[in-house]
């Protein structure tokens, strides 16, 4: 691993670090360690440890209640759970910043670089269901990804973008409680995890880096309430990434301060120390000594991968914070769509995109399809969105979306095609199982979880199902296990027909 470091990288690092670089370059030859966190959308860890096979080689990590630490040869991603939700696979450290976000169920919350989405769903399980998840990323291709972790979580509360901060900040101004920024950066901190990253270091320039975090982290002043928190975070070690961006932050945004963090379970500090002397100039020497109250988690010191995290407050907390959920739900509402048709009798629809070429209004067929094969109700603070033939499930009391980039406009029910209602595999796995008319649920070391996980058909005997008060035994059928959600089934006659997309099947 060593051979493979660029020398600049280790010259710097030598220089930074002084007495402790022996122990810091042991730490590459030491093995890396994998993480996975629970999802509390889902279950809880003591819930998902009592029907895991894992559940006598996991470990906690130290710095978040749902995170755990598994063995190599685990391989949890090829488990029936990790279909249904139940646990991201995450690097342990990366599990620090979300942490630090202070997120409550509530609040409003932005995460401005967030493909592929690990952090965004961990923010959805702080939210648990309440308050709005704005999650964001710039790079279209990256989206999908996010779209589909988001998915996979069961996640109902989540707005999917695919845009520039720049773009979001005057639609967004001052409206979010907690802003997430895991920004790009030139990524030192996962050589040991992938090695691809040291090849690929000159590339990731430090200097394009910091140019590109000092304007995330300008507009993403811009989005946040008063009173509101910042977390900034890097996987790198390079103090012009860390230190110097946020005292260079400081100095130009002079109503935040620096939250500090108890440095304890190994977390180091930040170094004041490091910050240029023509930014720490401009900075005074209080606020920047206040630097050491951010963290920097290395690979010799805990089991973890190298990142850093600061924690950015704005000023003025006199300011009521506003709940999502106890807002006022009758004003305008701002979606940028046509207005209701004459008659319509849903006071909770909006719609926008371009009107399907069909004869059937997908809202009429939603409904029709949530009658037959649900028992679910929207909240005070949900309203129906349909998008051309596509039907979400949104947040009320959104600023608008016009103009702007949208790649989910909520919680994606499904979409009308041919005056009939497709359900989607995010709306399987975002219900709760007594939310189904009928479910079916097998344990994850019976034969039919894979077969179903591989696209195929099953035949099931009626006294299988689990039918809902006065849900007949025909129709769209939720396929779950060890009851949770894993996707959708269309059952008739003892025959149970896979509709499990290609893109969500086992391989």
């Amino acid at each position: 691993m060593k051979s493979i470091l660029p020398a600049k990288f280790l010259n710097k690092m030598e220089s930074l670090l002084q007495d402790e670089f022996e122990s810091f370059m042991a730490s590459y030859e030491a093995p890396r360690v994998y993480g996975l966190r629970v999802n509390p959308l889902k279950a809880t860890v003591e819930e998902w440890s009592n029907i895991s096979p894992m559940r006598d080689r996991i470990r906690s990590i130290p710095w978040t209640k749902d995170g755990l630490y598994y063995t190599e040869e685990d391989r949890p991603g090829k488990h029936p759970h990790y279909h249904a939700g139940l646990y991201y696979i995450q690097e342990p450290s990366a599990m620090l910043p979300v942490e630090l976000l202070d997120v409550r169920p509530g609040h409003r919350v932005l995460d401005l670089c967030a493909a592929p989405g690990g952090k965004s769903t961990q923010i959805a399980g702080k939210l648990m269901g309440k308050g709005v998840l704005v999650t964001n990323d710039n790079a279209f291709e990256r989206t999908k990804a996010l779209a589909k972790n988001i998915e996979l979580a069961g996640v109902r509360n989540a707005v999917i973008l695919n845009e520039e901060p720049s773009n979001l900040a005057p639609v967004f101004e001052k409206w979010f409680d907690r802003i997430l920024v895991d920004a790009p950066c030139s990524g030192e901190g996962m050589f040991r995890k992938d090695e691809s990253m040291a090849a690929d270091w000159e590339k990731h320039s430090i200097e394009k880096c910091s140019v590109m975090q000092r304007d995330i982290l300008t507009h993403a002043a811009e989005m946040l309430k008063p009173g509101g928190i910042i977390v900034y975070s890097t996987c790198t070690f390079s103090p012009e990434e860390n230190e110097d961006q946020i005292a260079a932050f400081l100095a130009d945004q002079p109503e935040f301060t620096v939250e500090p963090v108890q440095h304890k379970h190994g977390l180091g500090a930040g170094r004041p120390d490091w910050v240029e002397e023509n930014i720490a100039s401009k900075l005074g020497a209080n606020a920047v000594q206040s630097l050491e109250g951010t963290v920097r988690i290395w690979p010799h010191k805990v089991e973890g991968e190298g990142h850093y995290v600061a924690i950015l407050k704005r000023s003025d907390q006199s300011i009521v914070e506003i709940d999502v959920d106890t807002a006022d739900v009758d004003e305008e509402q701002k979606y940028p769509i046509k207005k209701k048709a004459k008659g319509q009798r849903n006071d909770r629809l909006v719609r926008g995109g371009k009107a399907p070429e069909v004869e059937v209004d997908p809202a009429e067929v939603w409904s029709t399809f949530k009658e037959q094969h649900l028992n679910m109700s929207l909240n005070d603070t949900e309203q129906t969105v349909i998008f051309g033939a596509k039907v979400y499930i949104g947040p009320k009391g959104f600023p608008s979306l016009d103009g702007l980039r949208v790649v989910r406009a909520g919680w994606l029910a499904g979409e009308s095609i041919r005056g009939r209602f497709h359900p989607s595999q995010a709306l399987a796995l975002g219900l709760k199982p007594e939310e189904a008319a009928r479910r079916v649920s097998w344990r994850s070391d019976e034969e039919e979880v894979i077969r179903y996980l591989k696209g195929e058909t099953l035949f099931v005997d009626r006294d299988k199902l689990i039918l809902q008060s006065g849900a007949l035994p025909k129709g769209y059928t939720l396929i779950c296990v060890d009851g949770y959600p894993l996707g959708w089934g269309k059952y008739a006659d003892g025959m149970l027909k896979n509709e499990l997309s290609a893109g969500w099947r086992l391989v």
